[in-house]
């Protein structure tokens, strides 16, 4: 079967009901009640074979250039995860120390494709950088400049440098996770690069390779993307034109979205009202097409940083349903999983998909909250949502929860984080156990009396 054929069979969720008749909701070919049982809740499952064929849209969509996906870190960093995408020739994009080790651990030969962003670079973080011999520091203030080089002069080693610059594109998308205007904290102005690339080029420990951008997360239009690139690609000619500074990359960022709404989500057999036409192909090809046009006369390396479009559709948050009740008009259905598990609709206000494990289609349905048992008003997963009749427990699953959600998790309430399950196939296994209260109190210690017990 040729590749493109191949592409074409990638769902946009590996999440679904096998048939008209089937009750039992599926990841691949796996029922998610076995799951459950298996593994208890709250639980994140992750489809392999999604993840590799999103990696795969890009491949195909970028063939014939030298473009290099570098997967963003902080959408989801499992170890498994990590290892898998490795083992697909991605690259990644980290923001912190941590994220550097975690490649370590995942593939180490991934090092040096590991391109090293964010505004707060601690003086240890590149020094674990320099020795890993990453591909490229994405430097985000003259003072950082002036910090890489001391490091890079201390361990006598060159640093190679791209500035990420601020190109002041707008791009529509939740205030929280745009970042290319001249309002944010990130990037330096894209008028104030010159000086320093001229500044990187006497260096004797800076190396300038690339120019970096990245204009925010969750963006639906490819527009914004070329935009944004078209003027980099005037920065770089300025670069080798005027200062014979030779640009070997140009890293586009990330943040290419995806549909939370989409109108293959089986919600009991009927379309949502809000509903959208979603085809991950189309979305990446436009987004490739954008990328060409800026791109044009520019004969280096292109990198690519998605982390949601690749993971958040592959991923789901199981729950059980503890009980139901009712507050005067409102109806809530109150989960084992809570904010802590996943922060998105409290944080973002964000939408995600939920249906239940087993559909039963002669229950009738109830607008509810869906809730969880952290003590919280703002801990919900759904509001005034339209869903089949959930009780006392049912499971139920709450799609494209793959990108920042476990990673987002936390330990509030003194919660135990969840388990986190891969599946391929017919084939599942643990990639991360549930922790215990063990794992929370052991780093922990207390004192009475002035002494340690």
């Amino acid at each position: 079967m040729s590749p493109v054929n191949r592409l074409q069979e990638i769902p946009t969720r590996p999440f679904h009901y096998a048939g008209a008749q089937d009750r039992d909701l599926l990841c691949d070919r796996v029922p998610l009640s076995r799951l459950v049982r298996a593994y208890g809740t709250p639980l994140y499952v992750y489809s392999a074979t999604n993840i590799l064929g999103r990696v795969r849209l890009f491949a195909e969509a970028f063939a014939g250039m030298r473009a290099t996906v570098c997967y963003s870190v902080k959408a989801n960093s499992n170890l498994s995860i990590l290892r898998l995408l490795a083992a697909a020739d991605a690259g990644f994009d980290i923001v912190s120390g941590g994220e550097l080790e975690r490649v370590r651990q995942a593939a180490k030969s991934s090092l040096r494709r590991v391109v090293f962003s964010g505004v707060g670079k601690t003086a240890a973080e590149i020094d674990a950088a320099l020795a890993a011999r990453i591909l490229v520091f994405n430097v985000e203030s003259p003072a950082e400049l002036d910090l890489l080089e001391q490091r890079a002069r201390h361990l006598r080693k060159r640093a190679p440098v791209a500035m990420r610059v601020n190109p002041d594109v707008f791009a529509a998308t939740h205030p929280y996770i745009s970042t290319g205007m001249t309002e944010h904290k990130f990037g330096v102005a894209i008028g104030d690069a010159a000086a320093l690339y001229q500044r990187a080029a006497r260096s004797s420990y800076l190396t300038p390779t690339g120019v970096s951008v990245h204009i925010g997360s969750q963006i639906r239009s490819a527009e914004p993307f070329g935009q944004a690139l078209q003027r980099v690609v005037q920065l770089v000619r300025e670069l080798q034109s005027s200062y014979g500074i030779q640009i070997r990359h140009i890293d586009a960022g990330g943040g290419l979205g995806i549909s939370y709404q989409a109108d293959d989500a089986p919600q009991q057999g009927k379309r949502p009202a809000n509903a959208e036409s979603f085809d991950p192909k189309a979305a990446v090809l436009e987004y490739a097409q954008q990328m060409r046009v800026a791109l044009a006369g520019f004969d280096g390396e292109l990198l690519l940083e998605p982390g949601r479009f690749i993971i958040a559709q592959a991923g789901a948050l199981l729950a059980q349903v503890l009980h139901t009740k009712r507050n005067g008009k409102k109806a809530f259905v109150v989960t084992d999983a809570a904010m802590n598990d996943l922060i998105r609709p409290a944080l973002y206000q964000a939408y995600h998909s939920i249906l239940p494990l087993r559909r039963q289609q002669d229950r009738p349905s109830a607008v509810v909250d869906v809730v969880g048992p952290v003590c919280e008003t703002g801990d919900f997963f759904a509001r005034d949502r339209e869903l089949a009749a959930l009780d006392a427990g049912d499971f139920l699953a709450i799609l494209d929860a793959g990108a920042y959600g476990m990673s987002l998790s936390s330990n509030y309430n003194s919660r135990p984080r969840a388990a986190e399950v891969l599946v391929e196939g017919n084939r599942h296994r643990l990639i991360r156990r549930r922790e215990t209260m063990r794992d929370l109190l052991a780093v922990e210690r207390t004192f009475l009396n002035g002494g340690a017990e």
